[in-house]
Formats: structure tokens, sequence, C-alpha cells
């Protein structure tokens, strides 16, 4: 687990931005394996300039910024996102704000006031679709023309492919809505996960003999209803388990709720914040007639779940220390 990574933002005094680093630009949501290879390409070009690697990334998501009234499902929150940068060996991360303001500067007042002014970069990694600046104006081949003058040495990825398929965030947002678990996890590089804190639920499952952890996902959250092996973090430790996601039809049909079941686990976790990986989907959620017929399925899921997490006994994300 990488330690040491740096959070860099808007307000951090000048005296503490290292000069000279070299940057990955993105959005980088989910940090995806096309994420990565912009990533590796700034590792690279920082151990061959003798320079420490930062991530430069923005939030809110510019989406969120120019289309506030439509839903996002986005892959990673801006923590979950810090921690899986943390992970891949930079040594730190640049978070801009997005807003108006920056949403208004031009792609060459980015490149001169951001990166050449404010950090001082000495290196470049994009990937071939990333934009930037006023309009989109900035492009991977503008930072190409502009990187001698500058005395910036740019390197632009190309997309990474799966069975002749490009890797991308919305092709994995469209694979977790299908269900798709295997999908996303190969497109993401590992197991794609939520964090939450444990919130008190109707008890219900107690009764049931499947007492859960329930956590409140975000509402553009569209990961397909249904039933899934999951692997759980807390801290340090790691427990397998099966979740439902959805309305639960059986009983009120309410709001889209996670509830997590943990096998062989005696404890309390309300107010504790878990990472959940989804490591297999089992099925789609079902209305039952009665509670024996739910309670028989549940056994069911239980064991299926058992038995796709003991067949992948190391899957969860590979996580960093922010900070």
């Amino acid at each position: 687990m990488t330690t040491g990574f740096t959070v860099i933002r808007d307000t951090t005094p000048a005296a503490e931005i290292p000069r000279g680093a070299v940057v990955a630009m993105g959005n980088f949501d989910g940090v995806h394996l096309g994420h990565r290879a912009v990533i590796d390409a700034a590792l690279r070009m920082g151990r061959a300039h003798g320079k420490p690697a930062l991530a430069v990334t923005f939030e809110p998501h510019p989406r969120s910024f120019f289309s506030p009234n439509s839903p996002q499902f986005r892959l990673s929150d801006e923590t979950n996102k810090l921690r899986l940068l943390a992970a891949t060996g930079l040594a730190g991360a640049v978070v801009m704000t997005f807003d108006k303001a920056r949403a208004g500067t031009s792609a060459q007042d980015f490149i001169h006031h951001d990166l050449i002014g404010r950090l001082g970069v000495s290196g470049i990694a994009v990937g071939y679709d990333f934009h930037f600046g006023k309009g989109r104006a900035g492009s991977p081949s503008l930072l190409v023309s502009e990187g001698p003058r500058l005395g910036i040495e740019v390197d632009v990825q190309a997309h990474v492919d799966i069975e002749e398929r490009p890797v991308s965030s919305s092709a994995i947002r469209m694979a977790l809505a299908e269900g798709q678990i295997d999908e996303a996890t190969a497109m993401l590089g590992g197991p794609w996960f939520v964090s939450g804190a444990v919130i008190h639920g109707d008890k219900r499952g107690r009764d049931l003999g499947y007492p859960t952890a329930n956590i409140r996902l975000d509402k553009n959250c569209s990961l397909k209803h249904g039933i899934y092996a999951v692997r759980v973090g807390r801290g340090a430790e790691r427990f397998d388990g099966v979740a439902s996601f959805g309305r639960r039809p059986t009983f009120d049909n309410g709001a889209p709720l996670l509830e997590v079941f943990l096998f062989d686990f005696k404890g309390d976790l309300y107010g504790n914040v878990i990472d959940v990986a989804f490591i297999g989907f089992i099925r789609d959620e079902l209305k039952f007639d009665s509670i024996d017929a739910l309670i028989r399925q549940m056994d069911d899921d239980s064991a299926r779940a058992r038995a796709r997490l003991a067949a992948a006994p190391d899957a969860f994300p590979k996580l960093g220390v922010i900070g």
C-alpha cells in the first residue's frame, strides 16, 4: 500500500507544490486500465526525469458542472478516486476545482497559468481523447505541438482495448447497469467498489437469519438491482459476503438500498465506514410469495456467493493511503 500520497488543491500554498513534476491528466473516474496506461506513462517519464509524478484531476466532475440536472453515475467519488490513485505509485494528486472560472479558462491559459506557472511541469501524459479548456479546445495534439516550444515532454496514450472493445468509464457504467460484473472488473483492472457508513435498517434481515449491514448509495448509482457476491473491507480486515441491491419488492419496494450479509461475522458495524467490492452477479432481484421461499432462495444465494468468492480469494481493489 502506497503511503505519503499528497493532495494539492487550489488553496495549497505555492511553496508546498513540488516544481518540475510530471503529470498525468484526466478525470480518472474509476481509475480503469485506460487511465492506468496514462499514469504508467507519467511514472516512466518521472523516473527518466528524476521528478515526482502526479495526477491532475478535476472536482466536481466537469459533466456534473455542465449538466447539473442530468443524473451521472460516478464510478468513484472523490475520496475513492484518490485512494485508487494513491495505490498506483504516483506521489500525489492535484485536485483542481471545476467551476465557472475554470470552465471559462482557455486552453492556452490553462497550459501557461496552471501547468507551467503554478505547477512548473516538466512532462505531461494524457489519453488520446482528453480535452480541456474553454469549449474543450485543448487537445492532445495541442499539447504535442506546444510541448517542444515550452520544453515539456508530452506522451499521448492510445485507447486500451479488451477483446477489441475500448476501455472507458462509460463502458464500465453500462456493464454495471447490466450486471456484467466480470466485464466491469476486467476493464477496471480490479473489482468495482463502493464505500459508505453502515446505517440502521428495519432489522428484517435479522429475523430472517440474515442480519445485514446497510449502505445508502448515491442516488445516481445505476448498478443493476440484484444479488451479488461481495468482499467487504473494514480498514485492513476483509470479509466475504452476499449483498442485495434494490428495492426489496417482497416487502416495501422502497428506495434502493445496499444490504450486505457478512459470512461468519459477529459484531456491530453500525456507524462503521466499509468498502464493498462486487465480485460476481448471482441473480436478478425477485419478489417472493412467502417468507419461506425467500429464505430458501437466500440460502442458495449464499452458497453460490461462497463458491464465487472461493474462486477469487484475493479479489479486492488496491487502495492507497491519502495524506
